[in-house]
């Protein structure tokens, strides 16, 4: 298995080379040359698997001879170990046709625990094997930073950076990352944006000397390894409902198009996905796409969701490549002008391989408020606000197709615990914490504000980075 990128200029790579190089050094989103893909025998052999089992064969397609079948195995029970339910992403039924995908049971309370506590593992094996350190750097809007620092915490190959936006995510997600103890581990609070974090990250691995001095690598869902880990959560949840004889459709907060895109991916394996739904906040440059077929940013406005208070959406890149039929030259043009003028528009042929499947939707504070009462009400289900907003959407969508006869699911991404005043303003009750966790408010918090400027942030990770050390 090769991984072409995005942009159509930077080499292929096997899938542990994309592992550690993140982004493609043309700046462009790796993806794979050709896509694997299962027949309907196959998945249907898969049917009473374990969640261990199915991620063992969807991850097999894309893994290659990189990693052997036994090794491969090995990382999955060891990442899924730490989940505290058995079925790890357990689904849970809302009504006749509604149903909820709970991924917030790994160890800091958030889907992005499925994928990186798996990505630390594929790290830490592959790093041991040659013999070399890396600096990891990511951007969060609040639970891939704590997630990240909860799988690398204990890699003895790796620091681990992640910068996130000051004021601008929860207590309980920043103390989740600034109370971690390890001097390897350091927490950055930008004062920015989430946006502007993520274009720091980005403008690191586009300096190639910086990139080469502290051996960078990345954990966001710009490393391909996060996607399809991702993406066995999708296909697990289509084989409990009837794949593949039977139709299903999922509906996913997102900012980044990463989570969502994951469900393409498993459509791509050969998964009966029918529709694939966003919810988005009041930052909704996701719904205004699908409404419209022009990606235009906008300012980014706080809300009660903040993971999703995002204008750029990295990933959606991907789903881009594949509309423009797999057109590095012209995706790299497309991306340069949308930098330079903040927009592009898609054209009707291009929008033709997505239409019917995608359908996007916004929710206001005060409908995200509503939805976690009448969930609260109608079922006994504390959400947290993304959760809301995913719900929401789903409400929406059924509106506007009643005669949708399939299953819908709903992504529970995090703990409402992770959101205690949303929730209290919504339905009056204080979520607690897990006991495992309860202490957190009392832990010693560390981290480094910094202005969102390059050359300042480049040279502090510098100055603490053990492979550019190694090499002063």
């Amino acid at each position: 298995m090769q991984y072409i990128s995005t942009r159509g200029s930077a080499p292929s790579l096997n899938f542990t080379e994309a592992l550690l190089t993140g982004l493609a050094s043309d700046g462009g989103l790796y993806v794979p040359a050709v896509w694997p893909a299962f027949d309907k025998a196959e998945l249907r052999a898969l049917a009473n698997a374990s969640y261990a089992e199915i991620a063992a064969a969807v991850l097999a397609r894309f893994v290659g001879d990189t990693i052997s079948e036994a090794d491969l195995q090995q990382d999955i029970t060891d990442a899924y170990a730490r989940f505290r339910h058995q079925a790890v992403v357990p689904l849970v039924q809302m009504d006749d046709s509604d149903w909820m995908l709970e991924l917030f049971h790994g160890p800091t309370l958030a889907f992005k625990d499925v994928a990186l506590q798996l990505l630390g593992r594929f790290f830490d094996r592959v790093l041991e094997a040659e013999n070399r350190r890396v600096t990891v750097v990511g951007a969060t809007s609040g639970d891939t930073g704590s997630a990240a620092i909860e799988a690398c915490r204990d890699l003895s190959r790796v620091d681990t950076f992640i910068l996130f936006p000051e004021g601008r995510v929860s207590e309980v997600q920043r103390r989740q990352m600034t109370t971690v103890p390890g001097a390897h581990i350091h927490a950055i609070a930008v004062r920015g944006t989430f946006d502007d974090c993520q274009d720091l990250v980005k403008a690191m691995f586009a300096d190639t000397g910086f990139r080469d001095q502290v051996g960078l690598s990345a954990v966001n869902s710009i490393n391909w390894a996060r996607i399809i880990a991702q993406t066995v959560y999708y296909v697990s949840t289509a084989l409990r409902l009837g794949a593949p004889d039977r139709s299903v459709a999922f509906c996913v907060p997102t900012g980044n198009f990463g989570n969502i895109y994951a469900g393409y991916v498993a459509r791509q394996l050969g998964l009966p996905i029918e529709k694939l739904v966003i919810g988005t906040n009041r930052n909704d440059i996701l719904t205004r796409y699908f409404e419209n077929g022009e990606m235009s940013l906008a300012g980014v406005e706080p809300s009660l969701s903040p993971s999703m208070d995002i204008q750029v959406s990295s990933n959606f890149e991907r789903l881009l490549f594949e509309m423009m039929g797999r057109d590095g030259t012209a995706v790299a043009k497309v991306m340069g002008d949308f930098r330079a003028n903040g927009s592009y528009s898609t054209d009707h042929n291009q929008m033709a391989a997505i239409t019917g499947l995608f359908h996007a939707y916004r929710s206001s504070d005060e409908a995200t408020l509503e939805m976690i009462r009448d969930t609260y009400g109608k079922t006994g289900h504390v959400v947290d606000p993304h959760t809301a907003a995913a719900l929401s959407a789903a409400a929406q969508f059924r509106d506007a197709m009643p005669d949708l006869d399939m299953p819908l699911v709903s992504l529970a991404c995090a703990h409402p615990a992770k959101f205690p005043d949303a929730v209290e303003q919504a339905i009056g009750v204080r979520p607690d914490l897990p006991p495992y966790m309860a202490d957190l408010y009392e832990r010693e918090e560390r981290m480094t504000v910094l202005d969102n400027d390059l050359k300042i942030i480049e040279a502090h990770i510098a100055a603490r980075s053990r492979a550019a050390l190694a090499k002063a």
